[in-house]
Parts: C-alpha cells; sequence; structure tokens
C-alpha cells in the first residue's frame, strides 16, 4: 500500500550571481524505486508562482498528491521571473533542474529513462520549451555529460506562440498581449511585435521538430487569458512534422480550468504518461 510521502529535499540546482538560487522541492512516494518523475512546473504569468504550492484555482485538485498517489515522484521547480531576468533565463533555469535531477537520479532513486514535464499557463510554456529543445547545445547551459531531456510532457493552457497571441485573444479577453507592459513583454524584455526576433526564440513553435517528445495539450476554450488558439497552433505545427501529439479542448473552460472539473483532468495527465513511460 502506498504510504506518505517522505519529507521534501529542497536542493539548489543553480546559482546566479546577484540572483536568489535556484532550487526544486523533490517528494517520492514510499515504494521502492527507481521511480518515474513529474518535474511539474508553476504557472503565474512569469510574473508570480512558487513551487511550494499550487494557485487557489488547482489547490483544490492536489495536483502534487495524486501524482505521488500514482507512483510517480515528484519535482517542484523554481526560475527567476520576469522582474529579476528575462528570457532566456527562466527556461535555463527549468533545464538546469531537469540536469541536477539527471545527474542525481541515482542517488534520489529515480528512473532516469522516464522522466517527465507537466506546466500549466507560464509553467506550461516552460514545459513545452524544454521538451522540444532536449539536449540542444544551442539552448541554455549543455553539458553534453548530463541530459535536459525528457521522455513526455503535459502542457496546460500553455502560450506556444508569443506573436499571435493579441491575434487570437478571446473577445473578452483581460489583456492586450502585445502591450508594452503585457506578461509576454516582460518576458522578452520589451514590447512583443518590437522584438520579433526575441519573441521568436521565446516561442515553443519555434522547436517543433519531428523529433519531440510525446505532448498532451489540454486547454479551455473559454480562456480569457491564454487564447485556446495557442494550444490549437502547437499541436497544429506539431502533428503536421508527424511528432506525437493530442489537444484536449475542454469545453466552458477559463484559465486554470476554471469551470470544469479538475480532478477528470488531472487523470487524463496521468494515463497520458503512464501511457509513454511504460
Amino acid at each position: 500500500m502506498l504510504r506518505q510521502p517522505t519529507p521534501v529535499i529542497d536542493a539548489i540546482v543553480a546559482e546566479h550571481p546577484g540572483y536568489r538560487p535556484v532550487t526544486l522541492d523533490l517528494f517520492r512516494p514510499l515504494v521502492d524505486g527507481p521511480l518515474p518523475l513529474v518535474i511539474w512546473v508553476h504557472g503565474g504569468a512569469w510574473r508570480y508562482g512558487t513551487n511550494k504550492h499550487d494557485g487557489p484555482q488547482l489547490a483544490p485538485a492536489r495536483i502534487g498528491d495524486r501524482i505521488l498517489a500514482a507512483g510517480y515522484a515528484l519535482a517542484r521547480v523554481t526560475y527567476r521571473l520576469s522582474a529579476e531576468a528575462t528570457f532566456p533565463a527562466p527556461l535555463h533555469d527549468v533545464k538546469a533542474a531537469v540536469r541536477w535531477l539527471s545527474r542525481n537520479a541515482a542517488d534520489l532513486g529515480l528512473d532516469r529513462s522516464r522522466f517527465a514535464i507537466w506546466g500549466e499557463s507560464a509553467g506550461g510554456h516552460l514545459a513545452a520549451l524544454v521538451a522540444l529543445t532536449g539536449d540542444d547545445p544551442t539552448v541554455g547551459d549543455h553539458d553534453p555529460g548530463v541530459s535536459d531531456a525528457v521522455r513526455a510532457g503535459v502542457l496546460w493552457y500553455a502560450p506556444s506562440n508569443l506573436l499571435t497571441m493579441a491575434a487570437q485573444n478571446h473577445p473578452r479577453g483581460l489583456q492586450d498581449h502585445d502591450a508594452p507592459d503585457s506578461p509576454e513583454s516582460r518576458l522578452v524584455g520589451g514590447p512583443v511585435q518590437e522584438m520579433p526576433k526575441e519573441s521568436a526564440a521565446a516561442s515553443p513553435v519555434s522547436y517543433v521538430s519531428p523529433d519531440a517528445p510525446p505532448l498532451l495539450l489540454v486547454h479551455g476554450d473559454q480562456d480569457r487569458v491564454v487564447p485556446v488558439g495557442q494550444s490549437r497552433e502547437l499541436h497544429e505545427r506539431l502533428t503536421a512534422v508527424g511528432a506525437p501529439a493530442e489537444l484536449h479542448i475542454v469545453p466552458g473552460a477559463d484559465h486554470c480550468f476554471v469551470g470544469a472539473g479538475l480532478a477528470p483532468l488531472v487523470h487524463e495527465g496521468l494515463t497520458f504518461l503512464d501511457r509513454h513511460l511504460t
């Protein structure tokens, strides 16, 4: 029988002079390993958020408990926010966490061949980038001896193309994604449309290839924060090159799946990972 998870391992995975250390919290169910791992990346518009707990809309689903109960270890990672450093800093930080977990997998009782990443909103954006740029020496601080690739990913309502977000906005969208103070503009360091090179570099669609790992994209069709067209666009680009991708549009759901039941969506994500990590 699955017992309670072990105490959190709170580890520093990267240090940048002048910034807070980049950390992760690792949880393991008390079952025999080596265990598959879910790397959870929090949202918050690249401006807010923590790996210590879920936001108020997601907290009732007890996502971490469900991941552990399914027999996965769980790593909740941090990254520098946009008031601290612009892109690609947050991507570098999440990839550093993946490499730290890879480097220490044996000691932590983790199965390095069964790493997955799961993110929501801004965290889904970073999760997509990690999944699509695994072991790419041109993206991040590459270590040829330590992999930052993952086997599969679950992307919840994730931005995928910063340059098309405004055009795809919901009729009652809550923000102008091209505005100088939008979360996307803060991420890249200036107005999105005035920085097309930087905005493209920060967009998962720029890294689509047939070698992408299996990805599950889930998005509410009434999302007023991240347009549902973002997941549709990424899915279309992935399937166009033959990459394994699934798209689930949730009817009536706003951002954070407000208006829909969370438990079935967590179950869907775990079922997807079970299928691709075993």
